[in-house]
C-alpha cells in the first residue's frame, strides 16, 4: 500500500470517491490512500450513504480528507471493516496529539464533546473498495454541530503524515500475519 500527500487543495464533492481516482490524480497504481486539504460538498447525486439522502447535508468550509482505495479484497464488508479501522486509528492518532481532548469513537465517526469531528463512508466499485474520511479542520460551513482540529492546536498536516503512516504500518502487519499462519492439518 502507497500513501502520498496531495500538495494541491482539492474541494471534496463525492466524485473523487471512485475507481482508479487516486491513478489519476497521482499515477499512483494499486492499493493507495491519499491526503489532502479542502473544501467538503457532497452533492446529492454523489452521496454514497442512502442515511445522508434525507439529511441536512455534508459540507465544511475546510477538512482533512482521506481517499482510500484497495484493489486487494474488495467486498464491500471488509471495505466497512477498514473504514472502522481507519477510524479508531485516527482516534488514537487524535489522542496523542490532543490527549486531554474529550474525543470517543460511534462507529466510524469521530466526536469530540458533542461536536462531530469526522465523516466517513465505504463503498464497493466493480474493481475496488473506496473509503472517504475526513475531518473538519475549521468548524465554519457545516451543517450539524462539529468539533475540528484547528480548535484542538493540532496542524492538518502532522495529523495527515500520522495516520497515513499508521495505516500502513497496519496494513503491512495484517499481510505479515496472514502470510505466517500456517493451515490446520498442515505438515511441518
Amino acid at each position: 500500500m502507497i500513501a502520498h500527500w496531495l500538495e494541491r487543495q482539492i474541494a471534496y464533492d463525492g466524485s473523487q470517491l471512485r475507481a482508479h481516482w487516486i491513478l489519476a490524480e497521482t499515477g499512483i497504481a494499486g492499493d493507495a490512500m491519499v491526503a489532502f486539504l479542502g473544501a467538503c460538498r457532497v452533492t446529492q447525486d454523489e452521496m454514497a450513504d442512502l442515511a445522508d439522502l434525507d439529511g441536512p447535508g455534508i459540507a465544511s468550509d475546510q477538512m482533512l480528507h482521506f481517499v482510500w482505495e484497495c484493489f486487494t479484497e474488495t467486498g464491500l464488508l471488509l471495505a466497512v471493516h477498514r473504514q472502522r479501522l481507519l477510524s479508531a486509528t485516527a482516534l488514537e492518532v487524535l489522542r496523542a496529539l490532543a490527549p486531554t481532548a474529550a474525543a470517543r469513537r460511534e462507529g466510524d465517526d469521530i466526536y469530540v464533546g458533542e461536536g462531530k469531528l469526522s465523516i466517513s463512508i465505504a463503498t464497493a466499485s466493480p474493481v475496488s473498495s473506496l473509503i472517504h474520511f475526513a475531518l473538519n479542520v475549521t468548524r465554519t460551513g457545516a451543517p450539524v454541530r462539529v468539533a475540528c482540529l484547528e480548535e484542538l492546536s493540532i496542524d492538518s498536516r502532522r495529523f495527515a503524515a500520522e495516520l497515513l503512516s499508521r495505516t500502513v504500518s497496519e496494513q503491512q502487519s495484517i499481510a505479515v500475519a496472514r502470510s505466517k499462519v500456517r493451515a490446520k492439518g498442515e505438515w511441518r
